[in-house]
C-alpha cells in the first residue's frame, strides 16, 4: 500500500455462485460456500483526480511512489506522491504504453490514488500527478513503472452480494477467503475493501477469527432504501504466505422495508414487526435441551419453499432422519432453520422438542417465506445454547463496541465513511 506523505511524514492512513446445501437442524457445522459477486477487469478511459488545469509546474519534480523504472509491482498499486507541506494533489493520471488512460479516484484521506480496477499483469504505465503548493505554485511528478507478471499462488475470495437484489436490514456485506488472510496481512486486504452507502451510514469491518471471513456492517441496521455498492479489490495484493488476492469483486445491493422477527423462549412465541411496527404474533417450538437453539442475533441466509432435511450423518442415532420440510430459512450454517413443522403444532407455544430448529406451523411458515427477504434479522432470546462466532452471518449478534475489536484497523467513533 502506498501512500502521499507531506514532508516525508506519514498523513493518516466471491465470482462462484453456489447453493448453500441444507443439511437439516443439527450441531455438524457445515463450511461457508463462495458465492457471488463479480469478478471486475481493466476498464481504459480518463483518469484524473480534479479536472482543473493546473498552471505549468515550477520548482522539483515530486517524488512518486512507485518510483520510476521499478519493476514487478503488484497489480493492485496505487499512485501517491511526496507533497511539500500545504499541497493538495489537483490530478493524476495513469497511462499504459500505449496511452490508454486508467480510471481511479483518490482516497477520501487524500493518502493515495486507487485504479477503478486492478492494473493489468506485466504491463509498464506512467503515472503523473499535480499539485498546488500552499502560495499557489504548481508541482508536478511523473512515473513509469512495471507490474509483476500473474503469480501461480492465490488465495479463493467469494462475496455475498449481487447486483440488483434486494436484502433486509441486517445485510451484512460478507466476504469469504480460503485460505484464510494471517493476522499480519488482515491491515493491508482490509484497506482494499471498500463500501459505500446511499444514503451514507457510517460502517466497520470485523474478522472472524480465523480470517475466512469479514463482515462490514453500520451501528445500527440498514436505513430501509440504502444502496451499497461494494468493491473487494483483492487482485494482486501481495500476502505474507507467499500467496496473492485473485480477483477485484463488485456488486451493487439495495436494501428493503424493515422486517424483524423476534423470538423469547420463555413465551415461545415469535414477533414480527414491519416497519417497527407489530404485524403478526405465532408460537413456536425451539430446540430441546440436547439439541438447542441458539441464542442471538442471525440473519436469513438463504430461502427454500421445499427441500429435504438428511441428518443421517449426525454421531448421535437419536438425531438421525430423513424428512421433506417446507418454507425453510436458514439462519445458522450448523443446521438451523425457520420452517413449518405440522408434527410439533400441537406443542408449538409450550414446549420444545425441534433439533435446534425453529418451528412454526404450515401457515405461518407460508406467511414468513412470503414476506421475508435475504438478510431479514431474527433475534432469539433465553435458549441454553449462545450462537457462536461466524455460525452464520453473526455480524449483529455483538454490540458495535465488541464488533470493532473485530476491525484490523482503527475504528473512528461511530463509525468509519466510505475510503474512496
Amino acid at each position: 500500500m502506498v501512500t502521499f506523505t507531506r514532508a516525508g511524514a506519514l498523513v493518516g492512513a466471491l465470482a462462484l455462485a453456489a447453493s448453500l446445501a441444507l443439511t437439516g437442524c443439527g450441531d455438524e457445522q457445515q463450511k461457508p460456500s463462495f458465492v457471488g459477486g463479480s469478478a471486475s477487469g481493466g476498464s481504459p478511459g480518463a483518469a484524473t483526480g480534479d479536472t482543473s488545469t493546473p498552471s505549468a509546474p515550477a520548482g522539483p519534480p515530486l517524488p512518486l511512489s512507485p518510483g520510476n523504472g521499478t519493476k514487478n509491482k503488484p497489480v493492485s498499486t496505487e499512485i501517491s506522491a511526496d507533497l511539500p507541506d500545504g499541497a493538495k494533489v489537483t490530478k493524476v493520471t495513469l497511462t499504459n504504453a500505449a496511452g490508454d488512460g486508467v480510471q481511479g479516484k483518490m482516497r477520501t484521506d487524500g493518502s493515495s490514488w486507487v485504479p477503478n480496477a486492478p492494473l493489468k499483469y506485466g504491463t509498464t504505465y506512467t503515472a503523473t500527478v499535480s499539485a498546488t503548493a500552499a502560495d499557489g505554485t504548481a508541482r508536478q511528478g511523473s512515473s513509469t513503472f512495471t507490474t509483476m507478471k500473474k503469480p501461480k499462488s492465490t488465495i479463493g475470495s467469494g462475496l455475498y452480494l449481487f447486483d440488483d437484489k434486494t436484502y433486509g436490514v441486517a445485510m451484512p456485506v460478507v466476504t469469504e477467503f480460503h485460505p484464510g488472510i494471517p493476522k499480519k496481512d488482515r491491515a493491508a486486504v482490509q484497506k482494499r475493501m471498500f463500501v459505500r452507502t446511499d444514503p451514507p451510514q457510517p460502517g466497520a469491518w470485523h474478522w472472524v477469527e480465523n480470517g475466512t471471513q469479514a463482515y462490514y456492517r453500520a451501528p445500527e441496521y440498514w436505513k430501509p432504501g440504502t444502496t451499497l455498492n461494494v468493491r473487494i479489490a483483492l487482485a494482486g495484493i501481495p500476502l505474507s504466505n507467499g500467496r496473492y488476492g485473485d480477483v477485484d469483486r463488485k456488486a451493487t445491493g439495495k436494501i428493503g422495508r424493515s422486517f424483524v422477527m423476534k423470538v423469547d423462549n420463555a413465551t415461545k412465541q415469535m414477533t414480527v414487526y414491519e416497519g417497527g411496527k407489530l404485524v403478526r404474533t405465532m408460537p413456536v417450538s425451539l430446540g430441546k435441551k440436547s439439541t438447542p437453539s441458539s441464542s442471538g442475533t442471525m440473519v436469513v441466509m438463504e430461502k427454500k419453499e421445499k427441500t429435504v432435511f438428511d441428518t443421517r450423518d449426525d454421531p448421535d442415532p437419536a438425531n438421525r432422519y430423513v424428512t421433506d420440510i417446507e418454507f425453510a430459512q436458514r439462519i445458522t450454517w450448523g443446521g438451523e432453520y425457520i420452517h413449518a413443522a405440522p408434527w410439533s403444532e400441537h406443542v408449538q407455544g409450550r414446549q420444545n422438542v425441534s433439533h435446534g430448529c425453529v418451528n412454526v406451523s404450515t401457515a405461518n411458515a407460508r406467511w414468513l417465506f412470503e414476506q421475508s427477504r435475504v438478510g431479514d434479522p431474527i433475534t432469539i432470546k433465553g435458549t441454553e445454547r449462545k450462537l457462536a462466532a461466524g455460525n452464520g452471518w453473526t455480524a449483529w449478534s455483538l454490540s458495535w463496541s465488541q464488533f470493532v475489536k473485530g476491525s484490523a484497523l482503527p475504528v473512528p467513533e461511530g463509525g468509519a465513511g466510505p475510503a474512496v
